[in-house]
């Protein structure tokens, strides 16, 4: 039996189903919107279905049918991209689209200037990048929404790989005006009183404080926050220390007051930056290339500064 509908067609139907408009979905994938509404009259009349309900004021919404046809047209796109990559495999090249997942802490730091790199030496790799925090990438990992992540050794499951970059050792940041700041290394015990501006996401949270558990403390946890730049400006305000593993480039916050870093001993452990991708009998030739160029990038660029040692 003849197709008489395209991927095309399908791309653009998933684009609306996603976007929730045909307006938003044309700015998407680049094409007007009478294109997109045709293709999914086309689609609505080949399969004899009803994929959306018209509301004037709210949009599109899925019918039943329109959701379950929505999972079927996903998965189909997906298998096609898998036919590209399989075909790039054999042919030795590096393109299509590629998603990549960035731990949120540190994304502003690296991901700008490897993304730039990566596609100036494969430049038909189209890339869709997402910061996110660990527990977050992980999932999306396992749902299949993105390619790879670039991210720390915490909580990676065993149907995931992961490919070490770097070791980050933890390290305790303070205001200038701290009387610790001439310290050349700080513990717990040294801390466990002091207030404490906690970065607050899944995964990074339970790290930071084992230091605290294994040691049988309770810090004095004076503040939360889930945003790393937020973290660095109360610290620098006053409000308490911070623990972290990446250092910025600069030894000021973000509201431009001075901030110190004193190594934090061995009271916790030093993470590794990575690469997590799903296990697999054989990876894409585009996964290799981005894992390969992300080794190269961290040795040639010194990402973090030279005071961190590389594996």
């Amino acid at each position: 039996m003849a197709l008489r509908f395209t991927l095309r067609q399908l791309e653009y139907f998933v684009a609306v189903g996603e976007a929730g408009s045909i307006a938003k979905a044309a700015e998407l994938v680049n094409v007007s919107a009478p294109s997109i509404s045709a293709s999914i009259a086309q689609l609505e009349a080949e399969f004899g279905i009803q994929l959306f309900v018209r509301k004037h004021s709210h949009g599109l919404s899925l019918t039943a049918g329109g959701q379950v046809f929505l999972r079927e047209a996903a998965r189909m796109l997906g298998e096609a991209d898998a036919l590209h990559e399989v075909a790039d495999d054999l042919a030795e090249n590096v393109r299509g689209p590629f998603a990549i997942g960035c731990l949120l802490t540190f994304a502003q730091i690296v991901l700008p200037s490897l993304r730039r790199k990566f596609e100036e030496q494969y430049p038909e790799v189209r890339i869709r990048q997402y910061e996110r925090h660990q527990g977050q990438l992980l999932e999306m990992l396992q749902r299949g929404e993105i390619d790879a992540a670039l991210t720390y050794d915490l909580e990676v499951s065993q149907d995931m790989a992961f490919e070490p970059l770097i070791q980050l050792p933890a390290f305790v940041m303070l205001p200038a005006s701290h009387p610790m700041v001439s310290r050349a290394s700080l513990s717990v015990e040294d801390l466990v009183d002091e207030p404490m501006v906690l970065l607050d996401l899944p995964y990074s949270r339970e790290y930071f404080l084992s230091a605290f558990v294994k040691k049988g403390l309770k810090p004095n946890i004076a503040e939360r926050t889930g945003d790393i730049a937020m973290m660095r400006s109360m610290v620098a305000n006053g409000f308490g220390y911070g623990i972290a593993n990446m250092r910025p480039l600069n030894a000021t916050s973000p509201d431009g007051k001075p901030l110190v870093f004193v190594p934090l001993d061995s009271s916790l452990r030093s993470v590794t930056m990575g690469v997590v991708v799903p296990n697999a009998e054989r990876r894409t030739r585009a996964v290799q290339a981005f894992i390969d160029h992300c080794r190269r990038f961290v040795l040639e660029q010194g990402v973090f500064g030279t005071e961190y040692s590389r594996r």
